[in-house]
């Protein structure tokens, strides 16, 4: 994407522009945008013709790089006699900043805008979503980019409601969740009522996990003894569904994206039978090299050792749309699959011919393609050395073992869940503990559990830190405030 932007506001060639990447942290959003600065340092370069190094103090990051969440709503709830949600109308003014970032737009209407359904039945809802500029730092995405405003401001309704309904909070939530449905012929995805039609869900079934991880029952008797004891316990309660694999191409062109949301993988088999791999989705610290090798080593059944991840450099990986809202397995990972199962057709080509068998009559396990009902098999690396010294080869079949895929989905996955915060508060020093925390969260096929695991820790912490310490502040004067902070400001005194 960035090569593309440089070739088109510089006009340069493509096949002029090699952009090398490396492994560079985290991003949550903020490496998604094309900033100025990066295409002022190769328009520099080219006008002095000497290499240009730019590096932006953290001070100056925090008042260029995209800031996240800068709403204004208005919203309103309805409900039946017996406590179901009727209807929802939402109007907000979303802040874009001095000047429109990348995907600024798209936050507030194509991934907050249409998630206001969120895991409930209501059938009448109205979103009226009005951009506006300010003088502030542009806002983009950042950790969720617009879904979780949309969670937010569901669940917040809905812990009002329960409020004034005197009702319990999760019990509120029961009554309104979408019945269990998984998607198939029988049981077809579900319509919601903001232009989505989710893939399959057991909400209920979520949120009674969650209820029974803090044993949910038990902590409101703890929290009425409390108060009698003049300590403050508040219990936090919130379902979320996310729209994940960013796509698809159709869907984003019809609202005026200048690009398409696929991604790319090319699979190379070696001689040695070793296995490169090169994707368009690049890594910053999402473990790409890890999860990516086991969908590979899986499929082919031969170890991870022998498998590489190559990605961020432009000269060497296929066209690649970048790694953002959680798409890069949904996506990335799909197109890396779809070149496997390529190659392992061509392999059971080649294995039927040395096996003088059929390809039909083969089945492949353990790293090997074995003829049904015999001992007879060859492994996947004499297959590998075959296809790059075809002496011995099937007639008109080319030589090699490689393989390139696009994969442009059609729909979203949704992930969903519900998580529970336990916190005490000090009114007199206002003082949050966070004592307790559970969650459950649905995601599907999970590759590495371990990851998974860790980035849930670190979704939850940040979450915190957002909830209670975090903002983008700005004087009278319109300067934002929020540019000297230095490591120390970081609050790391609780855990999850």
């Amino acid at each position: 994407r960035f090569r593309a932007a440089v070739s088109e506001l510089l006009n340069i060639p493509k096949d002029q522009i090699r952009v090398i990447v490396p492994d560079v942290g985290g991003g949550f959003g903020s490496k998604i945008p094309h900033y100025a600065e990066e295409v002022i340092v190769t328009w520099a370069s080219r006008r002095i013709g000497r290499p240009v190094k730019w590096t932006a103090q953290r001070s100056e990051s925090f008042v260029s790089d995209t800031h996240g969440r800068d709403h204004t709503t208005k919203a309103e709830m309805g409900f039946d006699k017996d406590g179901k949600i009727m209807a929802l109308r939402v109007k907000t003014h979303a802040n874009m900043g001095a000047y429109l970032s990348t995907f600024g737009p798209c936050v507030p209407t194509y991934l907050h805008g249409t998630l206001l359904q969120g895991l409930y039945t209501t059938p009448a809802i109205h979103v009226d979503m009005t951009a506006v500029f300010t003088n502030t730092v542009p806002v983009d995405a950042l950790r969720g980019a617009g879904r979780p405003e949309a969670t937010y401001l569901l669940e917040r309704l809905l812990d009002k409601a329960a409020l004034e309904l005197g009702e319990d909070p999760a019990e509120l939530r029961r009554k309104s969740l979408i019945p269990p449905f998984d998607g198939s012929e029988a049981e077809p995805g579900y319509e919601t009522q903001v232009a989505l039609v989710y893939d399959s869900g057991n909400y209920e079934a979520a949120l009674d996990k969650a209820l029974a991880l803090v044993d949910y029952p038990a902590l409101r008797k703890q929290q009425q003894e409390a108060r009698q004891q003049g300590r403050h316990i508040g219990i936090g309660l919130s379902t979320f569904i996310e729209a994940c694999g960013i796509a698809p191409s159709a869907v984003v062109g019809s609202l005026g994206a200048r690009a398409g949301l696929f991604e790319s993988a090319s699979v190379r088999v070696q001689p040695t039978g070793k296995v490169s791999v090169f994707v368009g989705s690049h890594s910053h610290g999402q473990g790409h090299d890890t999860t990516f090798a086991q969908l590979v080593g899986d499929q082919l059944g031969i170890p991870m050792d022998d498998i590489e991840i190559i990605h961020g450099d432009t000269d060497k990986v296929p066209f690649g749309m970048g790694t953002y809202g959680s798409r890069s397995l949904a996506v990335g990972g799909v197109a890396i699959t779809k070149s496997v199962d390529k190659i392992k057709e061509k392999g059971a080509l080649i294995a039927a011919h040395l096996l003088e068998a059929s390809a039909e009559d083969l089945e492949y396990a353990e790293g090997k393609w074995t003829v049904q009902g015999t001992d007879k098999s060859i492994g996947f690396a004499d297959v590998a050395l075959t296809a790059y010294v075809p002496h011995n080869y099937p007639e008109g079949l080319e030589p090699g073992l490689e393989f390139s895929s696009f994969y442009d989905p059609v729909n979203f996955t949704f992930p969903f869940g519900a998580h529970i915060a336990v916190v005490e508060v000090d009114t007199e020093t206002g003082v949050v503990k966070l004592v307790r925390y559970g969650a459950c969260d649905d995601f599907g096929n999970v590759v590495n559990p371990m990851i998974v695991e860790g980035q849930v820790h670190g979704g939850i912490a940040q979450g915190v830190g957002q909830a209670l310490w975090e903002g983008a502040n700005y004087d009278e004067d319109g300067n934002c405030t929020e540019n000297n902070m230095c490591y120390g400001d970081f609050r790391t005194d609780f855990s999850c």
